[in-house]
């Protein structure tokens, strides 16, 4: 897509598509995507092809789990540019997630605030579908697929073996179709959530979704956790520590936050917004910050996917200078359109 045209998106974006309603654009856009799919796969995918825990990605940036919850349009956003697609977040049992209105855009700082609460099929469902796009693949290239599972809202957060057997049913029924697994215990939006990312709590859940990922598929699925911005430092160390204690192959690095400094937006659109995680440009210090923190820590012995914060090139090429083995987005391809992907993995090159 050329300049003008990119231009031309951003222009409708900001005039009509803004006051749109944002969850229903999201399903209305998705769906024109999924029928372009033809289309779409038939493009060669654009960048540099990236090697990292023993898979070749087709390039640097994929899309950020949160898009395509459900799995059902991989190939296309495959098409779309994207090198790897992470879906999900999946749970062992479906689950509506929060009330509406759920899904709420900041314009003025190029963000978002969702607070979806892991609204999906569940797990049976995916690997149902999952199931018949393996039996389905055409030949030629295709997107790295990552699966991001969480935890299902009933289950009590304080109870670790109800905890780490929801996780083992997801991971049981959805390793067999991952090129990679993503264990979230960092959403804000389900309700004790981030008290898994204690050492004490994630260390038996990491090794019961590793132990049960390999029985199911007959391989070492790469597993990665994906943490907040909002840990402390010593926090970030700590997984750090123990994803390399635990033969993890990398961290996601970094979901949303719950912070809303310095934000241009008017403080009373933000009170009327309320609770949820803000993604998008707001994002970028502290996901960066993170990011060199782990790489500093952890050298070269663990894959690190960059996300949080990735607008545009220079985004792109400062995470990477820090030390981002892949990266991700999501927001950055809401407000910048369907070529945004291709036009930045070209332009990583």
């Amino acid at each position: 897509m050329t300049a003008s045209r990119a231009t031309a998106y951003r222009v409708i974006f900001d005039q009509f598509l803004v006051r749109t309603d944002s969850e229903k654009a999201h399903h209305q856009a998705f769906a024109a995507i999924r029928a372009a799919k033809p289309l779409l796969t038939r493009v060669p995918f654009p960048g540099a092809p990236v090697e990292a825990m023993g898979l070749t990605f087709p390039n640097a940036l994929g899309l950020a789990a949160g898009f395509d919850k459900n799995g059902v349009g991989i190939d296309a956003l495959g098409g779309l540019g994207f090198g790897h697609v992470e879906i999900g977040t999946v749970t062992a049992q479906p689950q509506p997630g929060n009330p509406k209105p759920r899904l709420f855009r900041l314009p003025t700082d190029r963000a978002v605030v969702n607070r979806m609460g892991f609204n999906n099929d569940g797990a049976l469902a995916v690997a149902e579908r999952l199931a018949a796009r393996a039996a389905d693949l055409p030949a030629g290239p295709r997107p790295i697929l990552g699966i991001n599972i969480g935890k299902t809202k009933v289950v009590p957060d304080d109870d670790q073996a109800a905890v780490e057997a929801d996780y083992a049913f997801s991971a049981a029924h959805l390793a067999p179709y991952a090129d990679y697994l993503v264990v979230n215990v960092s959403s804000p939006n389900t309700p004790g959530l981030r008290s898994l990312q204690a050492v004490e709590r994630l260390g038996p859940l990491l090794e019961v979704v590793r132990r049960t990922s390999v029985e199911a598929s007959g391989r070492i699925v790469p597993l990665l956790v994906k943490i907040a911005p909002d840990l402390a430092d010593e926090d970030v160390i700590a997984v750090a520590d123990l994803a390399l204690d635990l033969g993890l192959e990398g961290i996601v690095a970094t979901n949303t936050t719950i912070a809303r400094d310095g934000l241009r937006a008017h403080p009373s659109d933000i009170e009327t917004i309320g609770a949820g995680g803000l993604s998008g440009a707001p994002l970028k210090a502290r996901s960066l910050e993170v990011l060199r923190l782990l790489r500093d820590h952890a050298g070269d012995r663990l894959t690190l996917i960059g996300v949080g914060g990735i607008s545009n090139l220079d985004d792109a090429r400062e995470r990477l200078d820090a030390g981002a083995d892949l990266l991700q987005a999501y927001t950055a391809f809401i407000y910048e359109g369907p070529a945004w992907a291709r036009r930045m993995n070209v332009g990583l090159v």
